[in-house]
């Protein structure tokens, strides 16, 4: 057991309590706690009473500091080195071993990986516990033997991807997958029992070739095998049609649904179906990266650049990272799955770590659909304003001639009417006076309606601009309502729906139809869209954020997989300047430019080339500790590279843990110092934590909204 990080902690001594168990008579226990100094294992013990129910993965309660706390009994031992009487377990919550083996080692690891606590991970990794359910559960539980704690390494180096060879006597199964170059291998060695790694960019998002089939039929081959399978995906819509698709291929027990949506009782039921093994494929979203799985054979993740997929809470993990560390630890297949490929993607399949399951190109154009750009040479010439116009005249023909088809699909880039305004006069954007959030116009009478701050909800009705001296106020964007009002008058009779905020759409029916939807939000149409509109390309592509172009063209590509082919007169129009990210959607090329701007983060230097951790805060906690992080290094010969201290600039309104007061530094370190580095920002957290000599401050690695 590893020395106390703070003097007092450690559970005090006590007078002789109750008769200690005969076997094993010691339980360590990591208490539930986000502290970083107590983010280790504590001692007590099993008293005789308790015995049969204090098995390694149950959840307890113990005294603590002289407080009843909830944690989890990690495993028993002979003996206890805390030098001083055990104070007893206070009670065993559930004899439910919720904690197995395989997802106690991938916390541990996920929490080195993010340098994050334990008790962090473990909220995420098992869902809050059900009573009524429990008790029901409790007689088929298993019991998981115990297994001593290791040392896990943060992150495995790449080895050679394993060929993609046909497994013995096995064949796989010939649906959409035939048309994928290395997809018929990737199956017959899935089902034939190895562990293949693979990115793939699937062609269509609706259909009986789209996407949801196309995993589907990977956990199908991994079930073939006797294996288990885990899937991630973003949203409750994506999980519904995945869901859809597998009980038309394996049993419907074998499949278990873990997502906060659905609630918690429905969750902790899965959670327990999976636990005792009667169903055997999980499918969730990011919190399902973490599920009891047995005999896991297959990982994958569907459209991972999705920032749903982070968690947004401490350490932040993403899911795509939680399961590459499980497909290393349990030795099974991964699968990254996506219409575009992320530049983190990419890096795995340079590596040699993954191989690329792509289409031929004469499977490409015969499935997708034909791309159109507004600011093309041909375009200009027969639209000379198209540039400036927010829906110029290829794209209104592609609307109009697309409704006579089927439905057409709209994707703007921000939700509401107007929801950012500006100085008619001086054109600087309008602010709140009380907390200088940005103004917005929610409703559908334009800037005449009275603007309110879209951060603290305070209407502004004698706003004046403090630049010019200004009082009217214009659009410096358009929402999708805005958006639709405006589609509705262009093409009236036609029925025209929305998708965005909290009114997301999951599906439309094939009748000739404009859906208007935000970037994300867009719906899957019956036979896919006759036509799409990919209206503020330029506004996307704008946004101050190192990751703006693998975004919108992950953006793109997702809304273009949802038309119909170019022989059916399937058709996109893009509305954006003549850019590299453009041209990738021109080719449907989404490898291409993810190789393009990984090797351009490569030369930079910035991730996912290396590795970032941010330090955000008051400065002194933010110098002290940086300062602290960067001396420890030095000792061991690491010097890592710095960006910092700078204020943060707030996408959001101030908040308790983040004021405009705070300031930000950015460490960057490469993967092969990856272990050290973020063991050492553990260590000194934990350490500054316990003096408590400044003030509260956060950690993040990896976060991909901090450049």
């Amino acid at each position: 057991m590893q020395p106390s990080l703070l003097q007092g902690f450690p559970a005090p001594a006590r007078p002789a309590g109750p008769q200690l168990a005969g076997h094993l008579p010691v339980a360590r226990v990591l208490v539930e706690s986000s502290l970083p100094h107590l983010d280790r294992l504590f001692d007590y013990g099993v008293p005789d009473t308790l015995d049969h129910a204090a098995t390694p993965g149950v959840r307890v309660k113990v005294k603590f500091n002289g407080q009843d706390l909830n944690g989890f009994l990690m495993e028993r031992v002979a003996e206890s080195d805390a030098g001083h009487t055990l104070v007893p377990l206070a009670k065993v919550v559930s004899p439910v071993s919720v904690l197995t083996p395989a997802v106690r080692e991938l916390v541990y690891s996920v929490a080195a990986r993010y340098a994050g606590t334990v008790s962090d991970v473990l909220r995420v990794a098992v869902p809050p516990r059900v009573a009524k359910l429990d008790k029901e559960f409790a007689s088929a539980e298993p019991e998981w033997q115990a297994v001593p704690d290791q040392a896990v390494p943060d992150q495995a180096e790449p080895r050679e991807a394993t060929a993609l060879q046909a497994g013995p006597a096995q064949d796989a199964l010939p649906g959409a997958w035939a048309a994928y170059q290395n997809g018929q291998a990737f199956l017959q060695h899935l089902a034939g029992g190895g562990s293949p790694r693979a990115v793939l960019n699937p062609l269509q998002g609706f259909g009986p070739g789209g996407w949801p089939q196309l995993l589907a039929e990977a956990v199908a081959a991994a079930y073939a095998s006797g294996r288990g399978a885990v899937v991630v995906v973003p949203d409750y819509r994506d999980l519904d049609r995945l869901e859809e698709a597998l009980h038309r291929l394996l049993p419907e027990d074998a499949v278990a649904r873990l997502t906060a949506d659905d609630g918690p009782t429905p969750r902790y039921r899965s959670f327990l179906r999976l636990l005792a093994g009667t169903a055997r494929v999980a499918i969730g979203t990011r919190s399902a990266a973490f599920a009891p799985v047995r005999d896991l054979g297959l990982v994958a993740c569907w459209d991972d650049g999705d920032d749903l997929h982070i968690e947004q809470r401490a350490p932040y993990a993403h899911a795509r990272e939680v399961l590459l560390l499980r497909a290393g630890q349990e030795d099974a297949a991964c699968l990254l799955a996506g219409h575009s490929r992320s530049t983190e993607a990419q890096r795995l399949v340079e590596a040699g770590w993954a191989r690329a399951v792509e289409a031929g190109r004469p499977d490409v154009r015969r499935t997708v659909p034909r791309i159109v750009n507004t600011a093309d040479s041909f375009e200009q010439e027969r639209d000379p304003l198209a540039r400036i116009a927010r829906l110029p005249g290829a794209a209104w023909r592609a609307a109009k001639e697309g409704l006579e088809r089927g439905p057409v699909l709209v994707q703007v880039a921000r939700a509401g009417y107007a929801p950012s305004l500006a100085c008619e006069m001086c054109r600087e954007p309008a602010r709140c006076g009380s907390c200088q959030g940005p103004l917005a116009v929610a409703g559908a009478s334009g800037t005449s309606a009275m603007p309110q701050c879209r951060w603290c909800s305070t209407p502004a009705p004698d706003w004046h601009c403090v630049h010019c001296g200004g009082r009217r106020l214009r659009k410096g964007a358009t929402g999708v309502i805005r958006t639709a009002e405006e589609l509705g008058r262009a093409f009236p009779g036609k029925t025209v729906v929305t998708s965005s905020g909290d009114q997301v759409k999951a599906g439309v029916g094939p009748g000739k139809a404009l859906v208007v939807a935000t970037v994300g939000a867009e719906p899957v149409a019956d036979g896919g869209y006759a036509a799409a509109l990919l209206l503020d390309g330029d506004s996307l592509l704008r946004r101050e954020t190192l990751r703006a172009g693998e975004d919108t063209v992950r953006r793109w590509f997702n809304a273009a997989a949802l038309v119909r082919p170019a022989a059916d007169g399937g058709l996109v129009v893009v509305t954006a300047a003549d850019t590299a990210a453009v041209g990738a959607l021109l080719r449907w090329d989404p490898a291409g430019y993810a190789e393009r701007e990984l090797s351009l983060r490569m030369e930079l230097q910035l991730p996912p080339a290396v590795r970032i951790a941010s330090v955000t805060g008051p400065r002194a906690a933010v110098e002290h500790y940086t300062g602290a992080v960067a001396a420890e290094l030095a000792s061991s010969g690491i010097t890592l590279r710095t960006a910092g201290p700078a204020p943060v600039v707030l996408s959001g309104p101030p908040s308790p843990r983040r004021s405009a007061e705070d300031v930000r530094t950015l460490l960057f370190f490469p993967y092969g110092q990856a272990a050290a580095v973020t063991r050492v920002l553990r260590v000194t957290r934990a350490a500054a934590a316990a003096k408590r000599f400044s003030e509260p401050f956060q950690l993040r690695l990896d976060g991909i909204d901090v450049l």
